[in-house]
């Protein structure tokens, strides 16, 4: 099975640990990912608030060149990443918007690619390869977090439940683990202000991970680098917030598989996490 892939600034940088084990378990269920070539910077998350030809124009030419490259659907494994996208092609349905950015990038741009986030591909294409080759059962009771930006807009992204998602937590299930009912599925964690405002993120990404422990979560479960990045790297600002430490990792939803597939630690990046992963 080929897919085209645009793993995003964020999975080549601050979160290789997240392209690391999407690479790892697309492997070991015999799906081959084909990169974008020469793929930009999709302009999340701050584009969007500044310069509408701009945070059109550059989501807009990362689908250009996948059509180009003769790709027909892609994975998106960056919440922010995949918002951007499917909201992009949302907003070029409009003429005039369409002719201007196509204007501005010098590249046709047909808008007939389909952008799916990385638990829509587990969804479609990994199941029964993940349940014919679980050796090692994710045997943890988990808080499945989705954040903002996998079911927001729900009348663009048509994905899952908008208050209750659920699709995460059918993965864990699948692997062997338990997930807990808790309050905070879908909260903000303050991913635009992680570094202009890290006393917001550290009190939004506590009320989180609390409400998570107080329900005996082991972990946090999550598909968004952004997230992982403030409920992880900001932990001591979090804790001091909290007045009480915590310390639950935060880990990505193709890490948990990757366990339970067998798939080695460092593979996985599970050595770059700043809280210790020890499950």
């Amino acid at each position: 099975m080929k897919i085209g892939f645009y793993p995003g600034c964020s999975l080549t940088g601050s979160s290789r640990e997240y392209n690391e084990s999407v690479v790892a378990i697309a492997k070991a269920l015999d799906i081959e990912l084909v990169e974008i070539k020469d793929w930009n910077c999709c302009g999340a998350t701050a584009a969007h608030s500044m310069n509408e030809e701009l945070s059109l124009s550059l989501p807009a030419r990362i689908m250009a060149l996948a059509e180009e490259q003769g790709l027909t659907e892609v994975v998106v494994p960056c919440a922010a990443c995949y918002n951007r996208l499917k909201v992009t092609q949302h907003e070029l349905e409009d003429d005039k918007k369409r002719i201007r950015v196509t204007e501005i990038l010098q590249l046709p741009y047909q808008g007939s690619l389909k952008i799916i986030n990385v638990l829509q591909m587990l969804e479609a294409y990994g199941v029964e390869n993940i349940k014919a080759k679980v050796t090692q059962p994710f045997a943890h009771k988990v808080a499945c977090y989705y954040g903002c930006l996998l079911v927001r807009p729900h009348s663009i992204l048509q994905f899952d439940r908008v208050e209750d998602p659920q699709s995460m937590d059918e993965l864990i299930r699948i692997i062997g683990g338990t997930t807990v009912d808790w309050a905070f599925k879908t909260e903000c964690c303050g991913g635009g202000f992680s570094v202009s405002r890290t006393d917001l993120v550290a009190k939004l990404s506590g009320n989180i991970l609390k409400d998570a422990s107080d329900r005996s979560a082991e972990a946090l479960i999550v598909a968004c680098p952004m997230c992982q990045s403030n409920l992880d790297m900001r932990r001591g600002a979090i804790n001091k917030t909290l007045e009480t430490p915590i310390d639950i990792p935060v880990i990505y939803i193709t890490q948990a598989i990757g366990l339970a597939l067998g798939i080695g630690a460092k593979e996985l990046g599970l050595k770059r996490h700043f809280v210790n992963v020890e499950l």
